[in-house]
């Protein structure tokens, strides 16, 4: 590497597995996507800890497991969130040189000391927290009592967001995006992008409003795609585009219950559950000067390791504490006979914890507990209903039956027992709440 690469983290809101193309056949377009993805690698297996806003987004941001850092669910507004103990991936890169910005929802804090200026961020604007939690909402009136607030670098700009200026969050990120790359291609320097999109409600700027002739969803889902051809051409115009990894990909699967108002994803169930429709997300890296191009991937990381991977790619110090990701590289690069050092990743919803996925990705272990499931989809932005089903102590052959369908316990009572003993022992130490 000539110079140490800068990081550009896209970070989608409730993204279905199949919501892009080359991930899946979608009814729309989405070249900008596909660019990303011919110029670098897709992986097939990455994995978020929690299928929910809040506890993905610090589990991202800080290399640890919603067990250690204790941010569960969806904060509401107002919420302390994350511990500042816990450094970000901006309080680690910023002592070793790098210009930070984050433009997009926030969701780990709404306090002084736990919003984006206080965590390591030279400049922010965004939500504080889901574009839900307003006064609209269709099943919830506690949100009435607070404003939609847009911030910018640590000042309320907009009180009350509208939906008018809903409409306007893809563009305005987008755009926020491509001046921090001008200002500091000089520099180097991590962006992440987190969109409120396609989290609902639904909104597209009038540019795209019915231009996929497919439903809001898919014009959503093409604002989305031409927000990343516009950071990757103002990574092109700054000379930097070679320089910069790119990482493009959701913190958890679709929330099926609002229909067509909601992505698509071939595993089983979805958000809000530890089932990978749920846990595993599309994602896209591109590093001209590492990573190939055009490579496929099947090995299994997950949003833990990006910490201490751009760590180590930057020369920078990690925390002085334990953290649960690791250097991924060799993964991320397809280095031949790479493998993860990681015996197993925790699943978990909620304050419940649900089993754990082996390190290479073979085997998934479900521990018995409840999980929502879906009895009816909802329509045009209203939620549908879901009810609680049960999965006994279960183990599933990921690379057979990566939908999660056949309980082979006692086929393998082995490979089942050993991975009963680490989720347990995850459990027992971390988790209050037992299943």
């Amino acid at each position: 590497m000539d110079r140490r690469p800068n990081f550009v983290v896209i970070f989608l809101d409730d993204s279905g597995w199949a919501d892009f193309r080359p991930f899946g056949e979608t009814a729309y377009p989405t070249p900008n996507v596909e660019k990303l993805a011919a110029g670098g690698c897709c992986y097939h297996q990455f994995y978020v800890p929690q299928a929910v806003c809040s506890a993905s987004r610090a589990s991202l941001l800080t290399g640890c497991y919603p067990g250690r850092h204790k941010v569960y669910g969806a904060i509401p507004p107002r919420a302390r969130g994350l511990d500042p103990s816990f450094s970000t991936i901006a309080e680690v890169l910023k002592p070793a040189g790098y210009a930070t910005g984050v433009f997009g929802k926030w969701h780990i804090g709404d306090h002084e000391d736990t919003r984006p200026p206080a965590r390591g961020f030279d400049e922010s604007s965004g939500l504080m927290y889901s574009n839900d939690m307003w006064k609209h909402h269709p099943g919830s009136r506690h949100f009435d009592k607070f404003g939609l607030q847009f911030w910018k670098n640590g000042e309320v700009v907009i009180d009350d967001v509208s939906p008018e200026q809903q409409k306007m969050l893809t563009t305005w990120y987008a755009e926020h995006a491509v001046d921090f790359i001008a200002r500091h291609a000089d520099e180097p320097f991590f962006l992440y992008v987190p969109h409120n999109m396609p989290h609902v409600p639904l909104f597209c700027s009038d540019k795209f409003d019915g231009k996929s002739g497919e439903g809001l969803y898919a014009d959503v889902m093409m604002e989305i795609d031409w927000s990343v051809g516009e950071i990757m051409t103002a990574l092109e115009k700054a000379g930097v585009a070679d320089d910069t990894v790119v990482v493009f990909t959701s913190d958890n699967g679709p929330w099926i219950s609002y229909g067509n108002h909601a992505g698509k994803t071939p595993y089983r169930e979805a958000k809000g559950t530890g089932f990978d429709g749920g846990t595993r997300s599309a994602c896209v890296m591109r590093y001209p000067n590492g990573i190939p191009a055009g490579e496929i991937s099947h090995q299994t990381f997950c949003s833990v390791d990006f910490l201490p991977t751009f760590a180590k790619l930057a020369g920078a110090d990690l925390p002085d504490y334990q953290i649960d990701g690791v250097d991924v590289w060799d993964i991320v690069t397809c280095q031949p006979g790479a493998t993860n050092s990681h015996v197993y990743y925790p699943v978990s919803t909620g304050r419940n914890f649900d089993g754990v996925v082996s390190g290479d990705g073979k085997w998934k272990l479900h521990l018995p507990h409840g999980y929502r499931t879906l009895v009816k989809a909802g329509n045009d932005g209203e939620p549908g209903q879901y009810e609680t089903a049960h999965i006994e102590l279960s183990l599933f052959d990921m690379e057979n039956d990566p939908y999660e369908t056949t309980n082979v316990i006692d086929e393998y009572p082995e490979v089942a027992q050993e991975l009963k003993v680490l989720a347990e022992k995850h459990r027992d130490m971390w988790w209050v709440e037992k299943n």
